[in-house]
């Protein structure tokens, strides 16, 4: 089996499927190899690693880093997220627009969102484990987001009374916030 890739709406969303082997013991599955993610579409290095824990309910972002934008290669190690990618990048023709996608433990998709772009995600099932390979470190001081619900973006999520975070929660608006540096 090889690892399948498809192309999302927003220019360079991947989202890719990588083969999973199962038997009467459970599965393998490979969740990353530098040369076919690259051969994929994926030029950056992944240097840094994040694991988040969640209940149902928890919305998480929409996050970026201004200066330093990351790339992300996310995924469901167990439960079911709604996993979202809004193009942030001026002058890009899709600048604003918004794609999202199920991730969870059945499917074993992984949804890699390149920098320029703000991420979130909602947790669906009881908790959610999500993994994330990042192509830049995080720095506290870049850290920058947009309100999950803002209308100009219009994102379609599946919860209506998300649990949010104190800081998710006051987030600015898209057009209020500054944008990424990263160039289309």
């Amino acid at each position: 089996m090889k690892l399948e890739v498809n192309q999302g709406k927003l220019s360079g969303v991947l989202i890719f499927q990588p083969p999973v082997f199962r038997d009467d013991r459970g599965f393998f599955q490979e969740t990353h190899h530098n040369e076919k993610y690259r051969e994929a579409g994926i030029a950056a290095p992944f240097v840094q690693d994040n694991f988040s824990f969640s209940k149902q309910g928890v919305l998480r972002g929409l996050h970026y880093q201004e200066q330093h934008p990351q790339g992300k290669l996310v995924y469901a190690i167990a439960g079911a997220i709604f996993d979202v990618a809004v193009d942030i990048r001026p002058g890009s023709p899709t600048f604003g627009q918004w794609e999202g996608y199920l991730l969870n433990d059945e499917n074993r998709h992984q949804l890699f969102i390149p920098a320029g772009f703000a991420h979130g995600f909602v947790v669906l099932s009881e908790t959610a484990a999500v993994m994330y390979k990042c192509t830049d470190l995080y720095r506290p001081e870049d850290d920058r987001g947009i309100i999950w619900n803002d209308p100009e973006i219009g994102i379609d999520w599946p919860v209506e009374s998300p649990l949010l975070s104190p800081k998710d929660a006051a987030l600015p608006s898209l057009a209020q916030a500054s944008t990424c540096v990263v160039e289309p």
